[in-house]
């Protein structure tokens, strides 16, 4: 029996059921936020230092759990804005970030995106970025590949540094792991052709599944920045790490992401930037409750 009978026969949902979810979830989120977008009638609030929050961000998440409630009532919910949906007995989790890139869109610069994945235990399962603007949607499901536009997606067939071109964030909430990544950014301008900074982790992840970025790294992101896009780089046949190579990228938020041999490059760049400490990983880790 395969596994799509298997999950049907047992009430469980297929990873197709989970993606069709997300995506209209998404789209129910962004719809919202389209509503807003440099309309001036935005009510903007502060969570910390440069970490921002308006109305357009709440009534987003408000919608989109509002969609996968619908579906899946007995589903838990993390959401970057704190709606919080638990159950004891509850196998599936949603991971959603509502806006991702709030300060490009608080600007009316047209880099964001809605972020939404789905996983169970330390799988995920379904993941989509969703960006409007741009009329982009990005999707896929465990064993089921990736798409951009309904498109099958892979990431770049570069085998090394040498000649990429790279996406990363600053690490613009977290000043204390500014030294660290000022050094591994030296370290791999040095190989990389160019490397970007477009304000929307979830994007550039997407972008790097979708072969156009070639590699991406970025320190202190929260799940909700990595969840979606990492499922879309693993099922484009790309791979995903923390700094030291290992699968907790989730919990320290810190990430390298690309190609086979992009990502192990990058990887020889944060252990030359590590090598007088005992991981690098642990010198940016990602403190309770930190951005």
């Amino acid at each position: 029996m395969n596994e799509r009978a298997t999950a049907a026969r047992a009430g469980e949902p297929t990873p197709e059921m989970l993606l069709a979810a997300a995506i209209d979830a998404a789209r129910a989120g962004a719809e919202v936020l389209e509503s807003y977008f440099r309309s001036g009638r935005l009510e903007v609030g502060v969570k910390g230092e440069n970490d921002f929050v308006t109305q357009a961000d709440r009534e987003s998440e408000a919608a989109l759990v509002a969609e996968l409630l619908r579906r899946f009532p007995d589903h838990r919910i993390l959401a970057e804005e704190g709606t919080v949906h638990d159950s004891a007995t509850a196998a599936y989790e949603w991971v959603i970030d509502p806006l991702d890139g709030t300060t490009n869109f608080l600007h009316g610069l047209p880099v964001w995106a809605v972020s939404v994945a789905c996983r169970r235990g330390g799988e995920l399962l379904a993941g989509v970025v969703l960006d409007p603007c741009g009329e982009n949607l990005f999707a896929g499901a465990r064993g089921r590949g990736a798409t951009w536009n309904g498109r099958p997606m892979r990431v770049a067939s570069r085998a090394g540094l040498a000649g990429a071109f790279l996406a990363t964030g600053y690490p613009f909430r977290a000043h204390g792991a500014l030294d660290v990544y000022l050094d591994l950014f030296r370290e791999i301008f040095r190989h990389a052709r160019a490397i970007r900074r477009c304000g929307a982790a979830a994007l550039d992840l997407a972008y790097t599944a979708a072969g156009v970025y070639e590699g991406f790294f970025e320190f202190r992101l929260s799940p909700w920045d990595i969840a979606a896009g990492a499922l879309l780089i693993e099922e484009a046949g790309g791979v995903l790490s923390d700094l030291d190579g290992g699968d907790l990228y989730l919990e320290s938020g810190n990430v390298v992401a690309g190609p086979p041999g992009v990502h192990a490059a990058l990887l020889g760049c944060t252990a030359a930037v590590g090598a007088r400490e005992a991981t690098i990983d642990r010198l940016v880790k990602r403190s309770p409750g930190a951005a």
